[in-house]
């Protein structure tokens, strides 16, 4: 229903409207003309304004609102034309339900479009309880706000009733009648058609381009991103993220934890891009996270990102380690070298924050306590590795340096016929040699050496252990 209105045109008068007259805009051309728009629309609110814009074309109607309807309550969405009159914005922004008005229940319930009219055909007010006149609370609404006539259709989108479409007139026009409502239904049937379609469309854009676990841009359009970021020459910063802690809330409370550790990144990378102009956050798989940003300085990249991640520490203990990439430092790159840099800074990054935490956490200096460790989380990484020797040999060489408050690992192996080791695997990062003392354990054709924390325990006990573990790693049955 709708209010007390200026006209604006109809086909009586001969409007005009994009170039159109009012005669092309009427009857079935006009239903023509509206599909044609619906066609260029790309999301529920462009089809919205061209479904009121069209209603009021195709019917020579003085005024369009266009409503919403969930649970069965009632809320405008689009006035077609905008009003100054305060009965009108009064009457329109009101939510209403299908228990307060007796039509729109009928609506929900039998799915038919209804008339209602203040005054008759000669222009005489009908009188109250008249039930050809319409619904008794609609006609008294129309006369409330000061319009003669009102047509209202549903808009009715996979078999449910997403909305509804009404028109008014005022005096200076016929009152709607039957073959209205026809033309009504119709182009309710259009709208229902094109907001199914562009909702399809948006739930498809969500599944090719978001990471369904955080909500997050993906790998794809984070590319995208970068590669139209750099084609504007601008200066184009790739932030690359990765998790710390993401394995131990794995192994200790469960995935569900980790998913939830996982949203929470996401989050604190959501913040860090509406912070940014331009951003776009994006989850590249797994623990590994990325911003990309075009037209902003380093320097304001790098001082946002400082900021949200401490305002918004991570639970569980984990942490976000970084690392910032510049064309402004780069230079004109392709977006991969750009991302391979970034990341190469987040790693240096993640290792400055593990060599600090070795620093600031006491070494295992005991060796009992050190045997129980290693023993626990040593057993639990080959049991959790692939099942060949080096995946086995790198997971037990990752514990065993993180028990003992290490930086960096090794995995060698003994070339046939020669006294020539290769390195097939390392990782961490070395730190200064005075911080940590190397430990080489060599079993048949393999050795591992770790770098651990000088005042971590190294004694005959703590060898044994690791002893044994590289040859549970080795010998263990269904090793190839």
């Amino acid at each position: 229903m709708m209010g007390s209105v200026t006209r604006r045109g109809s086909t009586a008068k001969g409007a005009h409207r994009g170039g159109l007259s009012a005669a092309d805009l009427g009857g079935v051309r006009g239903l023509a003309v509206a599909a044609h728009r619906f066609d260029a629309c790309r999301d529920v609110e462009e089809v919205v304004a061209a479904a009121a814009q069209a209603a009021v074309d195709v019917l020579g109607a003085d005024a369009c609102a266009v409503a919403r309807i969930t649970q069965e309550t009632c809320r405008v969405v689009h006035l077609e034309p905008p009003s100054n009159d305060p009965r009108w914005h009064q009457f329109l922004s009101t939510t209403y339900r299908a228990d307060e008005r007796p039509a729109l229940r009928a609506l929900l319930r039998n799915r038919e479009s209804w008339l209602a009219h203040a005054f008759d055909a000669q222009g005489r007010s009908v009188h109250p309880g008249d039930t050809s006149a319409g619904d008794r609370v609609e006609v008294e609404l129309l006369r409330e706000v000061g319009a003669a006539s009102a047509l209202t259709s549903p808009v009715v989108v996979n078999d449910v009733v997403w909305g509804q479409i009404s028109v008014v007139r005022d005096f200076d026009v016929p009152l709607f009648h039957t073959d209205d409502v026809a033309t009504a239904e119709v182009l309710a049937a259009l709208a229902a058609g094109a907001i199914a379609r562009v909702d399809l469309e948006q739930q498809m854009r969500h599944i090719i381009a978001d990471d369904p676990l955080t909500g997050l841009a993906n790998r794809r359009t984070a590319d995208q991103a970068a590669e139209v970021a750099l084609a504007s020459g601008r200066e184009t910063c790739v932030v690359m993220c990765d998790v710390d802690g993401l394995k131990r809330v794995n192994d200790e409370l469960g995935h569900d934890a980790g998913d939830d550790l996982l949203r929470a990144v996401a989050d604190v990378l959501r913040r860090a891009a509406d912070a940014i102009a331009g951003a776009t956050a994006a989850r590249i798989g797994g623990d590994e996270f990325c911003l990309v940003t075009v037209d902003q300085p380093r320097e304001v990249v790098a001082t946002t990102m400082a900021t949200t991640v401490a305002k918004f520490p991570l639970p569980h203990g984990a942490a976000i380690s970084y690392g910032i990439a510049s064309t402004a430092v780069m230079g004109s790159v392709e977006a991969r070298h750009l991302f391979r840099r970034a990341d190469q800074a987040q790693y240096q990054a993640k290792r400055r924050r593990a060599r600090a935490r070795a620093r600031t956490t006491p070494p295992i200096s005991d060796p009992v306590q050190a045997v129980e460790r290693l023993t626990a989380s040593g057993a639990v990484a080959i049991g959790a590795a692939a099942p060949a020797v080096v995946p086995r040999l790198c997971a037990f060489a990752a514990a065993a340096t993180e028990t003992l408050g290490g930086d960096s690992w090794a995995v060698r192996e003994r070339m046939p016929g020669s006294d020539t080791f290769t390195t097939v695997a390392r990782g961490g990062s070395s730190a200064d040699s005075s911080e940590t003392r190397l430990i080489t354990l060599d079993r048949d054709e393999w050795v591992v050496e770790i770098a651990v924390a000088a005042a971590a325990s190294t004694g005959r006990q703590v060898q044994t252990a690791l002893r044994a573990l590289v040859a549970i790693a080795i010998l263990d049955v269904g090793a190839p």
